[in-house]
């Protein structure tokens, strides 16, 4: 371990990557489709990162990759997270994905690592075959969450998939991001906040400018070059991975934006709940405990 790094690592891998095989309207990254070429620098991009990782780490390492579309359709990624998993001083390798395909590939991974962030898109894929993967990723014992975005027209759905989920399984909501003033009233909030008591903090995101933030001290964002930033959301660069530029430029500092509406981002804020109420968990958006 290089004495400038912290004891644990986490980055958010962010590739080429920018096609899906889901094309929901409100979604921005479903409207384009990855060339031939594309895919193969993403491969070898995420080759490159993924052979960082198992000789070059400078501490423990967790990953999250969070792609501009579907990743887990990609034999590369399933490759990756395969690999990474089984490495010694990986503490754990998630994905975003909406758990379109098959689990075989699973049987491969070490599942005491690996999670999975699955995400249930109504009009995309039947409610009664995306919670049946659900269960067959429990029944494997791998660790998960599931969510939605909270949309008017989905109403019906998120209690029907909340009815259909076991009860120890988080059901997180994300506020829908083109929603104009007063799309949601009282009563759609506290329908939303009883099945997921955190959405409130992606609803009405309280200020972050100046905030205390982990980000940028254990937790970085990494593009397919190695770019590495204090998170997706801040443009400045701390340095690259592969030359180690950005390990003297880790540190505490405060957030330079005026709000934070991504969990990816205000979970790792020290001035909110999410690093103790998903303590271990949250790459994969798991909380310690589901509130009674």
């Amino acid at each position: 371990m290089r004495p400038d790094a912290p004891a644990h690592l986490s980055l958010l891998y962010r590739g080429r990557l920018s096609s899906c095989n889901y094309d929901c309207p409100y979604c921005p990254f479903a409207k384009t489709r990855d060339t031939r070429a594309t895919l193969q620098r993403d491969a070898a991009d995420l080759a490159r990162f993924v052979d960082w990782v198992e000789h070059d780490a400078p501490a423990d390492i967790s990953v999250l990759f969070t792609p501009w579309g579907e990743a887990l359709v990609r034999r590369h990624y399933r490759e990756a997270m395969t690999r990474l998993s089984h490495l010694p001083h990986v503490r754990r390798v998630v994905a975003q994905t909406n758990l379109c395909i098959g689990l075989d590939w699973l049987d491969h991974v070490d599942r005491d690592r690996l999670a999975l962030w699955c995400t249930y898109h109504p009009g995309q894929v039947r409610r009664e075959a995306f919670v049946a993967r659900c269960l067959r990723l429990r029944e494997r014992g791998v660790r998960f969450s599931v969510g939605m975005v909270a949309l008017h027209e989905h109403a019906d759905e998120i209690a029907r998939l909340r009815e259909a989920l076991p009860a120890d399984v988080f059901l997180w909501l994300n506020a829908y991001d083109e929603r104009g003033p007063g799309y949601y009233d009282a009563a759609d909030t506290a329908r939303h906040l009883a099945i997921d008591p955190w959405f409130g903090y992606n609803l009405e995101p309280p200020p972050s400018l100046g905030a205390a933030c982990r980000a940028g001290e254990d937790v970085v964002s990494v593009d397919g070059d190695g770019e590495v930033r204090r998170c997706h959301f801040v443009a400045t660069p701390l340095g690259n991975l592969y030359d180690g530029s950005f390990l003297g430029r880790l540190g505490a500092r405060p957030c330079p934006r005026a709000a934070c509406d991504c969990f990816i981002g205000y979970v790792h804020r020290k001035d909110l709940p999410f690093g103790e109420a998903f303590a271990g968990g949250q790459l994969e958006r798991v909380p310690r405990a589901l509130p009674a």
